[in-house]
């Protein structure tokens, strides 16, 4: 069950409610939810034989039920609410501290170590991290790069299936990533209302995509004597260059307005994401994300504060480098279906899975990248989680897992999930 105009493809899923069972799409099932808010009863997500617990809140006019927090390990790999276990990617250091959930709200509340504001005359600096962006040392915080793994993971550009292809573009991106933001408080305010993501770009839509910019930016407008509140950019870089003052940064579907970027950032962003700038010049289908913190003068000219890049593939997926690129094209290549992983605040040199296969009998196989001496380097491999490993020092990449022999599940859409009254998260 597809629909080629909606975006990214997704598992279905069932649930039991009071004893009996719905599909998401069912006319009765937005009404069971309701109830079952009301008498605080726990629908269960049917897509192993015993059932895994999920809550239900009440969101503005409506209800939206979610796993538990910390569950989504415990559900089939190919349900929608299936996330691999944390332990094996970034998520398992700032889960529980610089991410905590309430089941009872449905809110999410995101612990960050990078300001949302900025005193007068003071320059913001991002701090020096030990991979060379905004990273940090613990999970109490989220460093930027932390922030926009744990979107594009809420988002689940993370995920791919055969059935996404052709069909992820940038108004799908900015749409679920504006989505995964919502219910989700940063120093107290809603991190919605501070998140900026270019909409696509239409000539014909010109002016009045300008015109709803420059109200959103308002709020990041400098008042006198007070604090100047900053605004997150999520964007796909075009180029960063020299300005006719200063350097700037050209962002796709935004041609009509640069970002400032001085000159003592503009030096450290060559050294601190020397590797990542270099996959992007090297691979003309290789993207870039930025995400970053700016500020809007009064004459109106955005500038940046701190900022993180991410390439991605040509299907939004994040890598780390040219292996896990070659990794992730056979991946899509071989249409599998897989959940990428990725590293939040951990370093470079700490060892995660790079993919989770969905796409096979039982558990999901966890898909490793390592250099020679493994057996050191990685010892998640002991947990008695399925792996696969790639040497890529020594070794031509093996082949993958087999996928099982039929699919079990229909597949609506995200998107077409999104438009229904509850759904799962």
């Amino acid at each position: 069950m597809e629909t080629s105009a909606q975006g990214i493809t997704a598992a279905a899923a069932v649930y039991e409610i009071a004893g009996r069972r719905f599909e998401v799409a069912a006319r009765r099932f937005a009404d069971a939810v309701a109830e079952a808010h009301t008498a605080h009863q726990r629908p269960r997500c049917m897509c192993m034989v015993e059932g895994i617990e999920m809550y239900v809140a009440r969101l503005g006019d409506g209800y939206i039920v979610k796993r538990m927090p910390d569950t989504g390990s415990h559900h089939a790999p190919d349900c929608p609410s299936y996330e691999p276990p944390a332990e094996f990617s970034g998520l398992g250091q700032v889960l529980g501290s610089a991410i905590t959930e309430d089941p009872a709200t449905g809110e999410t509340t995101l612990n960050l170590d990078f300001p949302l504001t900025k005193m007068p005359g003071r320059s913001t600096i991002p701090p020096t991290g030990g991979e060379g962006d905004s990273v940090s040392s613990t999970g109490t915080k989220l460093s930027l790069r932390g922030l926009l793994h744990y979107l594009w993971d809420q988002a689940e550009l993370t995920r791919w299936h055969p059935g996404f292809v052709g069909k992820r573009t940038w108004a799908t991106v900015r749409r679920h990533l504006l989505h995964a933001a919502e219910h989700k408080l940063a120093r107290g305010d809603a991190l919605r209302a501070r998140l900026y993501v270019p909409e696509p770009f239409f000539i014909e839509e010109r002016d009045a995509n300008n015109a709803r910019r420059l109200a959103q930016w308002q709020s990041a407008v400098p008042a006198p004597g007070k604090e100047q509140q900053l605004m997150l950019l999520i964007c796909e870089v075009k180029e960063i260059v020299p300005a006719r003052y200063g350097f700037k940064a050209i962002v796709k579907h935004l041609p009509d307005q640069a970002f400032a970027i001085d000159e003592q950032l503009y030096r450290r962003l060559g050294r601190r994401f020397e590797s990542e700038l270099a996959l992007w010049g090297a691979s003309d289908d290789i993207r870039m994300v930025m995400i970053a913190t700016f500020g809007v003068s009064s004459a109106g000219v955005p500038a940046i504060h701190e900022l993180s890049l991410m390439p991605v593939t040509r299907q939004w997926l994040p890598v780390e480098d040219g292996f896990e690129k070659q990794l992730l094209d056979k991946l899509v290549g071989e249409s599998r279906a897989f959940v990428k992983g990725l590293h939040y605040n951990l370093g470079k040199k700490d060892r995660i899975a790079s993919a989770a296969l969905t796409d096979c009998e039982g558990s999901a196989p966890m898909l490793f990248i390592v250099p020679a001496g493994f057996d050191e380097a990685v010892p998640v491999y002991e947990t008695g989680q399925p792996s696969w490993i790639w040497c890529r020092s020594s070794e031509s990449m093996p082949s993958f897992p087999p996928p099982r022999t039929n699919s079990h599940r229909a597949a609506p859409t995200h998107a077409e999930r999104a438009t229904w009254p509850a759904h799962a998260g």
